[in-house]
């Protein structure tokens, strides 16, 4: 069905041709093809095209399309699209269709067993669906495959049936006539098939239906019948080995309530503990089953975990079941699923009551540590080519770098329970013990069995969160071993991340300082460009966290910063910057600006060599980027506390001196948008970093930032204005009246020109500069809600905003339906900002101007924002959208549910029946004349299910939204 109501033929043969199409390479045609078949899914004749490909010799995938396509049908379009009195025959089409593909292809099969369960869900006259189904389908063997997929499909989908059109009421009604009333006939039945025959005790579909019912049967009563024998016997059988486990992990699962089953647990745990023997012979055999097994004892652990907690010695047996899975996982394949077990159970032993059972259970975490190790080393390479340990499979390294990430937070488990400093032993022990085996045997050219001593370095350095300043165990032995390191790019590695990481402790251990400083160092003289970035990175911790240590060696800082920083890469560029700058920042006041100086001149004497070197494109990025090293300085050196009123500050007093080469650089590249953003960035920073001490530089850059944006049309110069309007807000107590009121002056200029662009263009050829005009001016209702209010520019903004949600891009969309949420909350009865300078008189003032723009622009809200959310709008943007109409019901609720009504009266002919529109609009004034908040509230859940339905079932036109088509905004000003 088209849009506008006009019906399009959608023949089988047409909808096959597409669909062969969509195999084909051309990326034009597949276009196309698409577009076709998303029309034909919404369209009215699809249930009776679907219907014949599904009795057809089609292809597989062509059945498995029109299967699919018969599930949107039935869930979306059943009510709208089909007489009630056909209805019936649609139930009677799908059972014959099924008995049709028991057999399978599997896919289409639980496809049309979907079908059937939402159709159920929706006959709410249907009472006796299991009888029918089951009488329907036979009694042959191929009949009980597609009863178990009824039957596991059916309570998955009835608790996704919010996105059925039924309302909470109905929908709850049909939940207990399907789950509740039909549970114990479904365990009945269940445990009739399961001794129906060998084969159907382990069929891997049984246990699947069981897992898909645990959810509604209480699960004591699975466990008391005869099917707790049936699944763990299936333990047995190969080919239902993962789908028993699972089931019994989804029992597991639902004893996570300890307390309410006791009785439960200690029937499935002796179960349990006797499965202990399979892991060895699974871990040396099938790889999946052995997954499925470690996943069962993890999956018990978490959720048993606070009676392991109350009874470690009852529950020792589960605990050592899952450390023996972890430590016989020589491919590293299984012990990811322990590690939120080692968490879960962590998470008790610590607290003090517990105390007893971390004791009990020391040992148990201290042996996980060896395993971790252990685990953590990099593998041997087969072809000595210790470059590539992989060979070749990048996948493989990717992964496992990953995965000891996830062992280091394991780690951290570990350190909680036994402490840092016996975790940090054993660390010191497998270095030790590197040293007195291999130690003679390293050389510069080759270190023997490395990875046995990186393996404690990188788990020293997951450890290192976990550390205190204070730890003097360990640490004092172990610091002076790592710059003794062999020659080993790896180890290299390791060390110097190990160190970055230590920074604190080295702030309070200051003759270790030394050592790792020039160990850090003397790393930029190697050729491994990994090294070099994790160096860089390194000082910039160093920098950081021992600035004071560092503050007295400032000179020969800079002298080393000016000789490496152009042999590195941009990253490693601004982490060394953004250290040396917080070297700087720790200076005596008055030697800020001498400082400044040292270090920022080469900086700027290099951006205008780069600037006036930069013509093509890859020099003016040079210049962008470099302008970033010197934001980090404006950023980070920062005079604390602020000097006084009246008093010059020091770094404000060296950018008054770089100011006007930013100007010149920003006035030479306005058509080169990277360097624009970078200037902007280095005095947005500059005023949210320095505030009030800024305002002698002010007035210069409040006239670039105007002319700049006049110029380029840029919405970066907007973002400076919005820290300008923070910064210096009528709130603030460091800054004078009559400054505050030429910021504000400054702004309205800003927002004229904005408003006078967005008249002569659209926001469509804007959508960046419409984003950051939003967000700017969501700082001026915020702070200066008194000026902007009663201005005459606050009525051309809001229709300006009303202008911008035609569009469909997320960023602009968002910022402008923000703004709208913060208009709308100066008219509700709690008024959201709240601001404190204002008084009651001045905020209800405020609030009566709001109120009768809205009551003339409402019913235009309401159309742009509905239209939006049915056809235009993307998803992340509903919230906010259905978030504005729920504040106009409480402004506004008769005038918004007319201004809905209405609206929803104008959507395109044949998209929407009047009866569904007056169902809505019946639920909406329920609600509202209730009185009762929590109920109006519900109104949002309301509109969003049913924009999503309309949504679903319709594309938007493709002449354009008729009624509702948004105006264009103009603006006289």
């Amino acid at each position: 069905m088209a849009t506008n109501g006009v019906q399009q033929a959608f023949s089988p043969d047409e909808v096959l041709q597409a669909m062969l199409t969509m195999r084909g390479g051309d990326s034009e045609k597949k276009k196309k093809a698409h577009e076709y078949l998303e029309l034909f899914q919404k369209s009215a004749v699809a249930w009776t095209t679907t219907i014949t490909i599904l009795q057809s010799n089609a292809e597989a995938d062509v059945k498995l399309f029109a299967a699919t396509t018969l599930r949107g049908k039935i869930t979306y379009d059943l009510t709208t699209q089909v007489p009630a009195p056909e209805i019936p025959a649609v139930r009677t089409q799908l059972l014959t269709l099924l008995k049709r593909f028991a057999a399978g292809p599997k896919p289409i099969r639980v496809q049309l067993c979907v079908c059937l369960a939402i159709l159920a869900i929706q006959m709410q006259d249907w009472k006796d669906v299991l009888p029918l189904v089951v009488s329907s389908l036979g009694d042959d063997v191929e009949s009980h495959t597609c009863i178990l997929d009824f039957l596991r499909v059916l309570p998955e989908e009835v608790t996704e049936g919010r996105k059925i059109t039924l309302t909470d009421e109905e929908l709850r009604v049909r939940t207990a006539e399907l789950l509740e009333q039909n549970a114990p006939q479904v365990v009945q039945l269940l445990i009739n098939y399961a001794h129906s025959s060998p084969a159907a005790a382990t069929n891997p579909q049984l246990f699947e239906c069981i897992t898909s019912w645990l959810r509604e049967v209480p699960v004591n009563e699975i466990v008391k019948s005869p099917l707790l024998n049936v699944v763990f016997s299936a333990l047995d059988s190969g080919n239902s080995f993962q789908a028993a486990a699972d089931c019994i992990s989804m029992m597991v699962r639902e004893t996570r309530e300890i307390d309410d089953n006791i009785e439960t647990i200690q029937i499935l745990l002796p179960r349990i503990i006797a499965l202990q023997p399979k892991i060895q012979k699974l871990a040396e055999g099938d790889i999946e089953d052995y997954k499925s097994l470690t996943k069962l004892f993890g999956e018990t652990g978490s959720s048993w975990a606070v009676a392991i907690a109350r009874e470690p010695t009852h529950f020792r047996p589960l605990v050592d079941a899952i450390l023996e899975c972890a430590a016989r996982d020589k491919e590293r394949d299984v012990i990811e699923y322990t590690f939120d077990f080692w968490y879960d159970l962590k998470q008790y032993l610590v607290l003090e009551k517990y105390i007893q059972a971390r004791v009990e259970l020391l040992d148990i975490y201290a042996k996980l540590v060896d395993i971790l190790l252990k685990h953590l080393e990099y593998p041997e390479s087969e072809s000595d080519n210790e470059k590539d340990l992989f060979d070749g499979d990048r996948e493989a390294e990717e992964k496992f770098r990953e995965f000891r990430h996830h062992m280091g937070d394991t780690l951290k488990d570990c350190c909680e329970i036994m402490g840092v400093s016996e975790c940090l032993a054993k660390v010191l022990d497998a270095i030790k013990i590197w040293m007195q085996k291999y130690a003679g045997m390293a050389s510069n050219n080759s270190v023997p069995h490395w990875q046995q001593l990186e393996a404690p370095l990188f788990s020293m350095r997951a450890m290192g969160r976990m550390v205190t300043r204070e730890e003097n165990t360990v640490l004092p032995v172990l610091m002076p071993l790592l710059v003794q390191m062999p020659a080993h790019e790896k180890l290299r590695f390791a060390t110097i991340m190990v160190l970055g990481r230590y920074t604190e402790w080295t702030a309070e251990h200051p003759e270790f300082l030394s050592p790792q400083f020039n160990y850090i160092v003397s790393s930029f003289d190697t050729e491994s460009k990994e090294i070099v970035r994790a160096a860089a990175m390194a000082i910039k911790y160093f920098c950081t966290d021992c600035k004071q240590l560092l503050s007295g060696q400032i000179v020969q800082l800079q002298q080393f910063y000016d000789q490496i920083l152009d042999k590195l890469p941009e990253v490693s560029q601004e982490e060394i910057t953004e250290g040396v700058a917080m070297v700087v920042s720790c200076q005596p006041k008055d030697e800020i600006f001498k400082h400044l100086k040292l270090f920022c001149d080469p900086l700027v004497q290099r951006l205008m060599t780069k600037a006036n070197n930069a013509t093509d494109n890859d020099g003016k990025l040079a210049v962008a980027d470099h302008l970033q090293l010197i934001t980090l300085f404006a950023q980070n050196v920062v005079i604390l506390p602020p000097v006084e009123r009246g008093q010059e500050d020091p770094a404000v007093k060296y950018w008054q001196e770089v100011f006007p080469i930013l100007s010149k650089v920003l006035a030479s590249f306005l058509d080169f948008p990277p360097i624009c953003e970078r200037v902007c960035r280095c005095w947005r920073f500059m005023v949210i970093s320095h505030r009030g001490a800024m305002a002698p530089i002010l007035p210069d850059m409040a006239n670039q930032l105007a002319s700049g944006f006049a110029t380029s049309q840029q919405g970066c110069f907007l973002w400076v204005t919005g820290a300008i309007l923070r910064e210096f807000s009528d709130d603030r107590e460091h800054v004078d009246q009559a400054m505050t009121d030429h910021i504000y002056v400054f702004f309205e200029a800003q927002a004229t020109n904005v408003l006078r662009f967005l008249s002569e263009l659209s926001p469509q050829d804007l959508p960046d500069v419409t984003e950051d005009f939003f967000r700017l001016v969501v700082d001026g209702l915020l702070y200066y809600p008194q000026k902007l209010i009663p201005s005459p520019l606050f009525s051309p903004i809001f229709e300006a905003a009303l202008s911008v949600l035609n569009l469909e891009q997320r960023e602009p969309l968002s910022a402008t339906l923000h703004y709208l949420r913060d208009v709308l909350g100066w008219a509700t009865a709690y008024i959201q900002p709240s601001p404190d300078h204002l008084s009651a008189a001045e905020a209800q003032q405020l609030m009566t101007i709001v109120k009768q723009l809205l009551a003339t622009q409402g019913e235009a809200l309401v159309k742009r924002l509905l239209a939006g959310m049915m056809i235009t709008f993307p998803k992340d943007c509903f919230a906010d959208a259905s978030g504005a109409l729920l504040t106009l019901f409480e402004i506004f609720p008769d005038q918004t549910a007319e201004w809905v009504d209405r609206t929803l009266r104008l959507l395109p002919d044949g998209t929407i029946m009047a009866t569904e529109v007056d169902r809505l609009m019946k639920k909406i004034k329920e609600k509202l004349g209730t009185n009762d908040t929590g109920d109006v509230r519900q109104i949002r859940s309301i509109l969003q299910d049913f924009t999503n339905t309309y949504r679903r079932r319709y594309i938007a036109p493709r002449d354009g939204l008729g009624a509702l088509e948004g105006s264009r905004f103009r603006f006289a000003g």
